[in-house]
């Protein structure tokens, strides 16, 4: 018999969205419209979880949290369970925000975290992505990209003179994208080395340049999901205004024609949660 993993959703929501102002002055950078239907950007994030059989999310947020909770409430109209875990008062980093919300039992009863980063959208197969996680036996595993477009011209220098010159060359390299899956139980170790006194968690401490980078060093097995799929950091106002509304129409093809899978269970909580400061 197949075993079921309990997984639950995380959107990483904090911040305040300081490369998108002057929209984020007034606007929490989640809830940002995009696409045809002008819906806030964390819609197409929870309904592509939801769609997935992610139905158990908690979104981490702090800056203007009260428009994701007054627009989302407890997720019921999106076929999902939405609580929310606020950033502490000045402790920076997605990896302080996530270890806040473990502290807090935000996580307790789950296996597996399918975090993604609240500013990113994809139609990648999120189910495909969570079924490879749970095959390879990873502590943690990180949705790449083969391909990156770099966002200005590559000069070749021979000698004085420019030999090349390639206007925002498409790399074959492998980048993150802001989407990963993560087991619970590598919160631990992380929690173990706040409690150490580690000089890292000063001034904060962020999931892709700090913590997995120390699972790495410490031989936890970190595996890649390797991906064509289109994605697209919207955390930027040039990113914003280039926001192509055809990948806003592939997420949403996708989220309209999954089912959700077997190899999740999500746990469901007879009320919301808002943990607060």
């Amino acid at each position: 018999m197949k075993r079921k993993y309990l997984v639950k959703g995380v959107i990483l929501s904090g911040g305040e969205g300081r490369r998108l102002r002057p929209l984020s002055f007034y606007l929490q950078k989640g809830m940002i419209p995009v696409g045809p239907q002008q819906n806030p950007l964390l819609e197409y994030i929870v309904r592509a979880m939801g769609s997935h059989g992610v139905d158990d999310i908690a979104i981490l947020a702090g800056y203007k949290h009260e428009q994701i909770a007054n627009y989302f409430g407890d997720g019921d109209r999106f076929g999902v369970r939405i609580s929310y875990v606020l950033d502490e008062e000045g402790a920076g980093g997605t990896g302080t925000s996530l270890l806040n919300a473990y502290s807090r039992g935000a996580f307790d009863g789950f296996d597996v975290l399918f975090i993604h980063y609240g500013d990113i959208l994809t139609d990648v197969d999120l189910a495909d992505l969570l079924g490879h996680h749970l095959r390879s036996g990873a502590m943690a595993t990180l949705m790449v990209s083969r391909r990156y477009r770099v966002p200005v011209g590559v000069a070749e220098v021979g000698g004085e003179e420019i030999v090349r010159l390639v206007e925002k060359p498409e790399l074959d390299i492998n980048v993150t994208t802001g989407i990963l899956v993560l087991s619970v139980e590598a919160l631990k170790r992380l929690d173990m080395w706040r409690q150490s006194g580690s000089k890292k968690f000063q001034g904060g401490f962020d999931i892709m340049a700090n913590f997995i980078p120390r699972l790495i060093e410490e031989g936890a097995k970190v595996v890649p999901y390797v991906s064509d799929a289109d994605w697209y950091d919207v955390g930027s106002i040039e990113k914003y205004e280039k926001l192509d509304n055809g990948l806003i129409e592939r997420v949403m093809t996708r989220i309209n024609s999954n089912s959700p899978p077997l190899i999740a269970e999500a746990r469901h909580r007879s009320i919301t949660r808002i943990v607060g400061r």
